[in-house]
């Protein structure tokens, strides 16, 4: 099961509809916020985009700004044990065991587009950024997985992981053990 922890530090779990009453307090009338599950992709080519914050970090020094993670859009975040930027890249071709009971397989790098540019908050552009990403990381940043239909025994500890939700510049995270 999948906690939710919002901004103001209350966890619910993900399947409870008190998460979508809190999430909607802060709201107007002129929005809607829902929960979407769904069995497809919503982002990009594959169904999984994993993403570690040290790689937000490594990028932010390599421009001198402040990088959000939230600019690369992914359904996972990881905060690694290691603390170098692109470690994920040594995922691809392995699995990783996320919680009790999901076991998602590493399939590709993820390659970027312009999108990474835009603030999450103000849609403000950076170019450095993409450019840092296409110069020195292969144009590269995160990666996509897959939850295979078998479960593959070559899995490794990682750190702790965290699955974005957010509305506007309001996200909330989930957390819970990579094991």
């Amino acid at each position: 099961m999948i906690d939710v922890e919002t901004t103001d530090g209350k966890t619910f779990p993900i399947d409870d509809p008190a998460l979508i009453d809190h999430l909607r307090v802060s709201i107007d009338g002129k929005h809607e916020l829902t929960l979407l599950r769904s069995h497809k992709a919503i982002t990009d080519c594959r169904p999984l985009s994993i993403f570690a914050v040290q790689t937000a970090k490594k990028l932010g020094m390599e421009t001198g700004v402040a990088v959000d993670k939230r600019r690369f859009r992914a359904n996972v975040y990881v905060d690694l044990i290691s603390s170098e930027g692109f470690a994920e890249n040594e995922f691809v071709g392995r699995s990783l065991r996320i919680g009790s009971r999901v076991t998602v397989a590493v399939l590709q790098r993820d390659g970027r587009c312009m999108m990474i540019t835009l603030d999450p908050d103000t849609a403000e552009k950076t170019p450095a950024i993409l450019r840092a990403v296409a110069q020195a990381h292969e144009g590269m940043a995160g990666v996509y997985g897959a939850v295979p239909r078998r479960r593959n025994d070559s899995q490794r500890r990682l750190g702790r992981v965290a699955v974005a939700i957010s509305y506007y510049s309001r996200p909330g995270v989930a957390s819970g053990p990579l094991t």
